[in-house]
């Protein structure tokens, strides 16, 4: 029979789509004063998955990545993605039908293993993890790879190289961060 453990920390990561990239910024100040500073931020891309968006927040969406330099307990995956949530409705705009967002926030986490988002929304691979998020391994690490695999349900833009790329040096700077003891 196994032993209780207690999880190993975590590197936490956001994902921002927005037709502003400057809501990227304002975003990425306001999320650091709470999880600390930034060490790593992708490129913005353009991001043309789908239309899902569209009617929110309009056509020209980006995508942006930033991880943070501590590391986090998993445990606290949904109360990050409680305080995302706030943030949304904070920058959202009043429009006809109700308030619509300006920028959407997704966090999540790396570890040696895996890269996991939070959502809201439940489907048959994701688990309920608390105050109504969901928790959803969209990556895995392969060693004979040397690098994160997507799963059939991982969103097209986590599929890109240079999102698989910027989750594995995340990854490397995990495990430093351990071998370290932070």
């Amino acid at each position: 029979m196994g032993g209780l453990r207690q999880p190993l920390p975590v590197k936490l990561f956001v994902g921002m789509l927005s037709p502003d990239p400057g809501l990227f910024d304002s975003c990425s100040q306001q999320l650091a004063i709470r999880y600390g500073t930034v060490d790593r931020q992708s490129d913005d891309s353009p991001w043309d998955h789908s239309d899902y968006y569209q009617d929110e927040m309009g056509s020209g969406l980006l995508r942006r990545f930033i991880v943070f330099t501590k590391t986090i307990d998993p445990g606290e995956l949904p109360a990050v993605k409680l305080e995302a949530l706030r943030l949304e409705r904070g920058w959202g705009e009043e429009r006809a039908g109700g308030l619509k967002r300006r920028i959407n926030i997704d966090p999540g986490y790396v570890t040696e293993a895996k890269v996991v988002l939070a959502t809201t929304k439940d489907f048959p691979h994701r688990i309920y993890i608390s105050s109504g998020i969901y928790a959803e391994a969209t990556l895995h690490y392969v060693r004979e790879r040397q690098g994160f695999q997507p799963l059939p349900h991982t969103y097209p833009d986590f599929r890109a190289a240079a999102t698989l790329q910027l989750f594995h040096d995340v990854r490397a700077d995990l495990r430093r961060a351990l071998q370290n003891g932070r």
